[in-house]
């Protein structure tokens, strides 16, 4: 844990001494030390020159080297007529040195097992996966998805028994709504919502309360398809994709967040959302919900950006001490 607190300090930092690190970790100064020879060792320290002395004895600066190691995120979509990969390799930092993207008809398991051995044979310093998914994944594995060939799949422990890394797989709005909140940069933890229409596609939703990801017992939260509108997937479905009928589904669909809820934003985003619809949705919410308790509507004109943000910071948090994780992502 002590070894955490200074790696989290000096990446905040980006360099330091190590009286520096005792005051920003509050531990000694001798630990600190201690510390930072075990880290220089492995190479995920890099000495710098002393610092410029002010009349006292200069100390050594140290630098966290992001290009340590490395993690490797994929995002996997469904599409009306076919299914693609987009994925990012990123340094500790976050920052991108590798990205691609592919296509498919059909999106077998195979399909990412193999892109995941080609990252990590061209990049051997992978230490974590991030794995995005259209659908509900509980324990590791997809239960509910628009891609029917990966459900029931244990994808995410098929691959850190192959290669032994660290690997996360989350639900694709569950990460865009935790790019999107880390991304407002907000001083104090407040509770937002994403909801997403896609073209082909059942709506969903990702949902931040008081700063933390709302995941359900069996992470099913976030599933609207399967609020009781009262009619068949079918006609659900049929009624999503008529311009006519789209607004009003959609207002339902958000008015029952926002009584579950609460939140202080909600971001509306999807092939199927209009920059019209933003205000069309807002007046069907207002036939239920009350103006004094009505979030800011917004349009959410990113998502992909917010998408493989979010799904790069949890995967850079998984190699984060676990205790930490708890505080980060309860």
């Amino acid at each position: 844990m002590n070894k955490e607190l200074v790696r989290q300090a000096l990446k905040t930092m980006k360099q330091g001494t190590k009286s520096m690190l005792a005051q920003a970790t509050g531990l000694s100064v001798a630990t600190c030390g201690n510390i930072l020879n075990e880290l220089i060792d492995t190479g995920e320290l890099l000495e710098l020159d002393m610092e410029e002395s002010s009349g006292g004895r200069p100390a050594r600066l140290y630098r966290y080297n992001v290009n340590f190691s490395y993690i490797a995120c994929i995002i996997i979509r469904a599409g009306v007529k076919t299914h693609s990969l987009t994925y990012t390799v990123a340094n500790l930092a976050g920052e991108a040195i590798k990205e691609g993207y592919q296509e498919t008809d059909r999106m077998e398991p195979d399909m990412i097992e193999k892109l995941v051995d080609q990252l990590i044979g061209e990049f051997p310093q992978i230490r974590a996966v991030g794995i995005g998914v259209p659908g509900a994944v509980n324990q590791g594995i997809i239960n509910v998805s628009d891609i029917k060939e990966l459900i029931n799949v244990p994808l995410e422990a098929s691959i850190r028994d192959k290669h032994g890394v660290e690997v996360i797989m989350d639900n694709d709005m569950n990460l865009t709504v935790y790019g999107f909140y880390q991304k407002q940069g907000y001083d104090e933890e407040k509770s937002v919502a994403v909801v997403t229409f896609i073209e082909g596609c059942f709506p969903g939703a990702g949902m931040m309360v008081d700063g933390h990801i709302l995941r359900g017992s069996t992470r099913f939260a976030g599933e609207i398809a399967f609020l009781p509108f009262g009619m068949s997937h079918e006609e659900q479905f049929r009624q999503l994709h008529e311009r006519t009928t789209f607004y009003s589904l959609a207002g339902r669909a958000v008015s029952s967040l926002i009584a579950i809820m609460n939140p202080e934003t909600i971001a509306l985003t999807g092939s199927l959302v209009e920059p019209a619809d933003v205000e069309l949705i807002r007046q069907e919410c207002l036939k239920y919900i009350p103006e004094m308790h009505m979030p800011q509507l917004m349009l959410l004109e990113n998502p992909h950006e917010n998408y493989m943000y979010g799904l790069i910071t949890m995967t850079l948090e998984s190699l984060s001490y676990s205790l930490q994780l708890i505080e980060k992502r309860r």
